[in-house]
């Protein structure tokens, strides 16, 4: 079985630039060894504590002309929780009142988080598709949120490890 980051982020454009710099078979041998069986689409012990201590996080969407966005979100140490394994989850508290993460997702549900430890250089890579549930925990399909707080309900479709 092959890595699932590997699977969505190593395209054939990025194959053949990782094999003109020279990184291409260090990152086969790291990321597609069908031989492992290690799949990377579910959150480990691993990534549940380091998920578990961040207080600060970037989000990417995708928005409808097909550019990516990118947002902080960050609270206490644990406001990023993980559901099960795979599935994480925050309370996504009304800020600038842009809505553009709010109204990506509404388009396109694909996320990516990105997650640092800036002190222990390490960082953790998660990408998955996003749903909003509503104060009233049904999921919001509504072009303006309320005023209360939404959650963000991430499902993994995959990661890298801590490191």
């Amino acid at each position: 079985m092959t890595h699932a980051f590997a699977d969505i982020a190593f395209t054939p454009a990025v194959k053949t630039a990782q094999q003109v710099e020279g990184s291409r078979a260090g990152y086969a041998r790291a990321f597609e060894d069908a031989s492992e069986g290690v799949s990377h689409r579910e959150v480990g012990p691993d990534e549940a504590a380091f998920i578990a201590e961040q207080r600060s996080i970037v989000m990417a969407t995708v928005s409808e002309t097909g550019w990516p966005y990118i947002q902080h979100r960050g609270g206490p140490a644990g406001f990023l929780r993980v559901i099960d394994e795979r599935t994480t989850g925050f309370a996504d508290f009304r800020g600038n009142r842009q809505y553009i993460t709010v109204g990506n997702l509404q388009s396109d549900d694909r996320v990516s988080l990105f997650l640092v430890d800036y002190p222990n250089r390490a960082r953790l890579k998660l990408l998955g598709r996003a749903r909003m549930i509503g104060a009233t925990g049904t999921q919001s399909s509504r072009a303006k949120p309320s005023h209360s707080a939404l959650a963000s309900i991430i499902e993994a479709s995959a990661g890298s490890k801590p490191g």
